[in-house]
Order: structure tokens, then sequence, then C-alpha cells
């Protein structure tokens, strides 16, 4: 009966810790449609670069943050960290409406983008309510938070254009305000209906808790976040102008295939805590780096049209030309046929399509050698790089990651059960970076190559590199434990 209360106190802290985290996400990607909306509609002045910054500052502060409140989260407790966090990041959201410039709506961005830190205290909070065996599904369930994305995607432009019809101009201010006061009802429910509980015998100093982050394991599994995670939020904002430029869609289509993009992948993240319990965190990372390493290979194959030289004809003997045609080239008493160029309706295919035709380079009574050039060949080759196709492989990528995250997460009360918090913090704040940075990168490729899928080669890149990374690792590991099956196996290649 004790175990099953225990449960019983354990899922009640899940669900509130799930509830918190999926407003606070929500209220972390609130600027995506804010700032949009404040431009498009002439309210404010600001430039490309500002728009960009105050789009990134959030996700910047969020994540660079996160350390120190992992710490916090280890020190004292979860309860009162995220009870705290909820209700002092409300205060910039209510302030929010009273911005009248950049540098005032920079800085409140800088203050409520805190609630980007609630991924670290959840995650400590989560995972030492919870046995070995049932971590991972319970950090996988708490990470579904992440879905808070798609609620801001889906309700923020309607309530927006709402609250815009009677006042154009300050219609807005209410939607902060509706999330800071989201922010002030769950910070209170949190702090009513939870119980407080940290590592016990905890008498660690702040110096001794930073020790961990000296292993290499911590900056291994930051770089299997800034892929799994990072990446995901990076293309939560880089699909759209993606879908527009590439595939000519509307915006209302290309954020419908990006939210078809995020969503799964956050709500799957409880089963890729399943599938951690049940056959281990690094089989499953296994899976989701090699599935990122094929799909984005398969992703980063642009549409293009490409021209080439193809089968051309050449003279059978030694003559003069007698007769050219469009169809045909005559040496002497013998015919040599031309393919002509047909033209093709051009349709959509998932596989390359080619057309090859010949072009006359000879001229009549013209004498010609052996194995001379009558006609040289042409080959187009059109790759339509299908919507369709793309948008699955998109989807399949982003379930893959969201499946990773889960697996990143339930490694690391397994390896640091004493400094969830901090290495938590640290893995979630290189993962949270990897979403700040990301889109500067994929802009930098895209300048540099004209091509909007580099950033997929991007991708390809760094998932070989952790898989390759964790591959060397775990066979170090192996050869560590049992030298003598090692050499046994050496002798059997």
């Amino acid at each position: 009966m004790k175990n099953s209360n225990s449960l019983s106190q354990s899922h009640k802290i899940l669900f509130l810790n799930t509830l918190a985290f999926t407003i606070c996400f929500a209220c972390w990607t609130l600027n995506g449609v804010l700032v949009t909306f404040l431009v498009d509609n002439g309210i404010f002045k600001w430039s490309v670069v500002q728009v960009g910054w105050l789009l990134g500052i959030p996700i910047l502060t969020g994540s660079i943050m996160r350390l120190p409140i992992g710490i916090l989260t280890d020190k004292f407790g979860g309860k009162y960290v995220f009870s705290i966090l909820l209700l002092l990041c409300s205060i910039p959201l209510f302030l929010l409406p009273l911005a009248d410039s950049f540098f005032m709506f920079a800085l409140l961005s800088f203050l409520f983008g805190m609630v980007g830190t609630s991924f670290a205290v959840g995650i400590g909070f989560t995972s030492i309510w919870y046995p070995k065996e049932w971590q991972g599904r319970a950090l996988g369930i708490f990470g579904m938070g992440n879905a808070g994305a798609a609620i801001t995607t889906f309700l923020a432009p309607s309530l927006l254009n709402h609250f815009s019809v009677e006042d154009p101009q300050n219609g807005w201010k209410l939607l902060p305000v509706i999330y800071g006061a989201a922010l002030v009802i769950i910070g209170i429910v949190f702090l009513i209906f939870t119980k407080n509980k940290k590592i016990e015998n905890q008498t660690k100093t702040v110096t001794d808790m930073l020790q961990s982050l000296k292993s290499a394991r911590v900056w291994r599994f930051g770089a299997y976040y800034f892929l799994v995670f990072g990446c995901f939020v990076a293309y939560s904002q880089w699909l759209l102008p993606n879908f527009m430029n590439v595939y000519q869609t509307s915006l209302v289509m290309g954020g419908l295939f990006a939210t078809m993009f995020s969503l799964p992948s956050g709500v799957i993240r409880a089963f890729g805590g399943y599938l951690s319990d049940k056959f281990g965190a690094r089989k499953v990372m296994y899976w989701v780096l090699s599935s990122s390493v094929v799909l984005s290979a398969l992703l980063m194959v642009p549409k293009m049209d490409i021209t080439t030289s193809g089968p051309g004809v050449m003279a059978g003997k030694k003559g003069t030309i007698t007769a050219v045609t469009e169809s045909n080239v005559t040496v002497g008493d013998k015919d040599f046929p031309i393919n002509k160029k047909v033209e093709k309706v051009a349709e959509s295919s998932i596989f390359p399509t080619k057309n090859s035709w010949q072009e006359v380079v000879v001229t009549q009574n013209q004498d010609v050698k052996k194995k001379e050039l009558l006609a040289k060949g042409i080959t187009a080759i059109h790759f339509d790089a299908n919507m369709w196709v793309y948008l699955v492989l998109v989807i399949l990528i982003g379930i893959s990651w969201g499946i990773g995250k889960a697996a990143v997460y339930k490694h690391i009360p397994e390896y640091f059960p004493t400094e969830v918090g901090v290495v938590g913090g640290m893995v979630g704040m290189i993962g949270g970076l990897g979403g700040f940075f990301g889109p500067i990168i994929f802009g930098y490729l895209l300048t540099a190559t004209g091509i909007w899928s580099s950033s997929w080669i991007f991708v390809l890149l760094f998932s070989a590199i952790c898989l390759v990374w964790m591959h060397y690792t775990v066979t170090k590991i192996m050869n560590e434990k049992q030298p003598a099956l090692s050499r046994e196996m050496e002798r059997k290649k």
C-alpha cells in the first residue's frame, strides 16, 4: 500500500510538472508569433535584424540559464524553484504591453525567456520521484511539454486577430497578460499541491557539483541533445520559409506543415521514454542517430535541374556528309539517326526523370573521319524533390529526434544520480544553444551555397559525428571491461 501511495504521489508530481512545463514552453515561443504580428501590422517598425534578435533572445536566455537553475534544483528541491520561476517570469509578461521601444521589448523578452529554464527544474524534480525502471517513461512524459510550442502556433495568431478587431493598435496587449496570468495560476497551484523533495544527504557545494561537468560523457550527451533538441527547435522556425521558398506554399500551409513536424516530435517523447526503459537508452540512441543519418541524407538532395553530356552519334566510317536533317545525318550512303529533343510536360514525380537528345555538330559536304562526332548528346535530369515525400521525411526525422530527446535524458540519472539537475541543466543548455545558433548556421549555409537543403548536409555531418563518437565510446568501454572477449573477437575477424 505504501508503494502504491508513493507512486500515486509521483504521478501527481509528474502531471503538475508536465502541465507547468507545457505552459512555460508556450510562453518561451511567444515572441515567434507576437513579434511577427507586430511587424506585419506596422505596430512597430523594427528592422529584420531587430526582429531576429527579439526572436532569439528568449531562446538564448532560457538556454544559458539552465545550468544555474539546475544547480538550484539539486540544492533546494524543485517545488520552490519551479514555483518562484513561474511567478517571477509572469512579471515581465504583465509589463510587456507597456513596452514602447525595441530596447524595452528586448529587455522584457530576456526576462520572460527564463521560463525556458523550466526544463532543467522539471528534469531534476521528476527523476527524483521515480525509481530507475520508471525514469525513462516519466522523463519522456514530462518532455511532452515541448508540445506547448504547438499551443502558441495554433492559438496565438487567432487570439491576436480577435483582440485586434476592435482595437488594431493595442489589442495585442491582452495576449501577454493572458500568458502571464497562466504562469501565476500554475505557479500557485504548484506551490500548494506539490511536495518538495531533493537529493538525500545533499551536502555538496556548488564547486563540487560542477565537477561532474569535467566528464566527457556530459559533453557527449550535450552533443546528442544539440542534434535532437537544438535542431528540432531550429527547424521549427526554419521549415516555414523553406516550404514557402522551395515549394511556393502559402503562409498558412507552410505553417501547417511546420506544425506537422513539431507536434508529433513533442508528443512521441513519452514513447521514447518507454522504449528507453524497455530496451535501454543506448540502443535507442543507436537507432535515433542512424535514422537521422539516413533521413538527412535523403532530405539533403535538393530540388534541381541538371543538364549534362549524353550519348552522342559518331561516324562509323570515313567519308563526306551528303545530307543533314533534324532526324538524320548521312555519311556517303549510310544514314545515322538523330534523336530530336522532345519537350516533356513537367509533372510531380518521386524519382528523377531524364530527357536525352542529340544536336548535330557537322555540316553538309564536310569530310569526316571514322569515329568523328556527328551529333553531341545532351541529357537533362529533373528532380522534383516531391513536396509530399519531403514532408513525410521531415515528419519522420522529427519523430526520430523526439524519441532521441527522451533517450538522452534517460542516460543522465543513470550516470549522474546525484547531479541530475546540474548535468541535466548543462545538457539542456547545449541543446537550447542549438536552437539559437541553428537558424544562424542554416542562414550562412544558404547564403554560401544558394541551396535550401544545405542545412540538411549540416545535420547529416553532425549526426554522423555523434554516431561515430557514441560507437567509439561504447566499443572502448566494452574492450576495457572484457579484454579477453575483445581479443578473442579480434582473432576471429
